[in-house]
């Protein structure tokens, strides 16, 4: 059944940073009737501007919507915004879409239900700009029916993909994709200061810097299931030739002047599991030096 063929109820949007008036937006093209909220009244003027309903109170921002998107910063802000306006919250439906851990995230989740309120959490895997495109999504878990019944509502922000009853599983999914996503930034932006510093700019270096994180997907197709199945043999590349690879990069970094903070921290790493494991294993030992495994 398409959101079209759905009724639309009205939504309130409880935060209008970048994300939650890009939220509130697609909730407004898409025809709802969308109140919102925020501590600066003045961010929802282009809204308010576009049909939206300003509230003055967040008692009256929660009365005005069975469903309630929260765009805040973390759960210490919901607390901030929600606690002076625990007794509005009884029947309320809350879509967290704050990010922070697990655990808080299931703190959180126990402390609407005790308020009368149902929580689902959801992480964005998109930017603002993403929002409104269903070729982004959204993890979500929490309950499955009050998902699945609102499941129409949330697809007008993105796709979705559930990932379980269990409230903290969306924020870990989230948590897990940052891991990835910050510190391979962070290395792209260690090698255009090297580059920059041998003069070359970005926008040479950057297509192969491209090319390689394309390749990086046979990588992981290949590694993923050995790593399941503990096999970390160096049949196809050692930790030995890891030390001394990365050790290159990083005596490249100091001989041009650019801080080899970043590589000197991931080789510290290397050596270790050289030292805990032989250095004829494969890289993927990492895993285990990490203190991956320890569930199975």
């Amino acid at each position: 059944m398409s959101p079209s063929a759905v009724s639309t109820p009205p939504v309130t949007v409880l935060g209008l940073g970048p994300m939650g008036r890009a939220m509130a937006g697609a909730y407004l093209d898409a025809g709802y009737r969308v109140t919102v909220w925020n501590r600066t009244a003045s961010r929802a003027d282009d809204l308010v501007a576009r049909g939206a309903v300003r509230a003055a109170t967040v008692e009256e921002a929660l009365a005005a919507s069975e469903v309630v998107v929260l765009s805040l910063t973390d759960y210490a802000a919901m607390y901030t915004v929600l606690e002076p306006a625990a007794q509005a919250l009884a029947g309320r439906v809350l879509v967290n879409l704050s990010s922070d851990t697990p655990e808080r995230v299931r703190q959180g989740a126990a402390w609407a239900a005790r308020h009368g309120a149902r929580h689902l959490t959801g992480g964005v895997q998109t930017p603002p700009s993403g929002i409104g495109s269903a070729e982004f999504d959204t993890f979500y878990s929490g309950p499955r029916d009050l998902f699945e019944q609102y499941e129409h509502v949330l697809k007008v922000l993105t796709g979705t993909d559930y990932r379980g009853e269990d409230p903290g599983l969306a924020a870990l999914y989230y948590q897990l994709q940052m891991d990835l996503f910050w510190t391979t930034l962070t290395a792209w932006l260690h090698m255009l200061a090297l580059a920059d510093a041998n003069g070359i700019k970005p926008s040479e270096i950057t297509p192969y810097a491209a090319g390689t994180l394309g390749g990086m997907e046979q990588f992981l197709d290949f590694y993923t299931p050995r790593i399941e199945a503990g096999q970390h043999s160096g049949d196809v590349e050692r930790i030995s030739m890891a030390v001394a690879s990365l050790d290159h990069v990083v005596h490249t970094a100091r001989d041009s002047g650019v801080d080899p903070d970043l590589p000197a921290a991931v080789l510290r790493t290397f050596r270790r599991a050289a030292a805990e494991n032989g250095e004829e294993d494969s890289l993927t030992r990492l895993f285990e030096v990490f203190g991956g495994g320890a569930a199975a």
